[in-house]
């Protein structure tokens, strides 16, 4: 299969760049802006890949920092790409935004290192598990809204299970998320069953963090640290809260979460521990 690109990575990594030329040429965002014939917010936006930019604003931002030849040809081939649609967006109408930025990170992501307190990460849930947490929303959605957004979850799946490149997956899950019986008996056992069929895979390491481990450095929430296949994109600490998702990008803020996931895989149950710990629950649902 084709390598995943995601023009969000893609977007992320031109603004990044631009914003490196500006500062090397001393110039402030207003000088750029009269140079391209722009409003000094939409260098802004661009610099913060709030958008990708067009081709001609672009290529007068590299004129402005004497960038020609070879590099000049890259930047805009890099300014096509972030400007695709991704095919997350046909979800548009039923995902936020900020909620879109992650998906298109996500599908480009090397890695994956989440930690969750309540609830299954979406990647790992099934159909039913899935529903059932839209269900449980205290706004009640149309069905046919939640079964749009049951379907991009599922196809998020779909795309990282099932790509050529596959990156690999590291899950820590209090063990909170376990017990708790997400739509019935019968939704939790079959969850349960798919975490053990998925802890299988070679590109997947699954591990509870018990009750007995007391107390432990992710008790103020969940969060997933992605890492990318290319050098020159950043590391990126994904934290959802409930309108919206804070991403960091600071060197120590994504080492001080790295030091944090180190410290709840230690302090978590092994893999055939978390095989065992699983199958107990589930055979004690009744």
């Amino acid at each position: 299969m084709a390598k995943r690109s995601s023009p969000t990575v893609r977007r992320r990594r031109m603004a990044k760049e631009l914003r490196r030329l500006r500062r090397e040429s001393g110039k402030t965002r207003e000088q750029v802006a009269d140079f391209v014939g722009c409003s000094p917010v939409t260098i802004t936006r661009i610099e913060s890949a709030q958008t990708a930019g067009t081709v001609p604003i672009v290529a007068r931002m590299l004129e402005a920092y004497g960038i020609a030849g070879d590099e000049h040809e890259a930047f805009l081939k890099l300014c096509r790409e972030a400007r695709k649609r991704g095919w997350w967006q046909r979800y548009s109408d039923s995902i936020p935004e900020w909620f879109q930025v992650y998906v298109g990170i996500e599908e480009e992501a090397a890695s994956l290192r989440i930690y969750e307190a309540e609830v299954v990460p979406g990647l790992l849930q099934t159909e039913s598990y899935a529903t059932a947490t839209y269900l449980a929303e205290p706004v009640i959605l149309e069905e046919a809204e939640i079964q749009r957004r049951v379907a991009l979850r599922m196809q998020r799946q779909q795309r990282l299970f099932e790509a050529g490149d596959t990156p690999s997956m590291w899950v820590v899950l209090s063990e909170a998320a376990v017990r708790r019986q997400v739509g019935g008996v019968e939704v939790m056992k079959e969850q349960l069953l798919h975490l053990d069929q998925l802890s299988r895979r070679p590109n997947v390491m699954l591990q509870v963090l018990p009750f007995t481990a007391g107390a432990h450095p992710g008790m103020q929430g969940g969060f997933t640290i992605l890492a990318f296949p290319e050098a020159m994109d950043p590391n990126v600490v994904y934290v959802e809260y409930r309108q919206g998702g804070l991403y960091l990008e600071g060197h120590d803020e994504v080492e001080a979460y790295k030091v944090m996931y180190n410290h709840l895989c230690a302090q978590a149950l092994g893999r055939e521990e978390t095989r065992a710990f699983i199958t107990r629950v589930a055979d004690g649902l009744r």
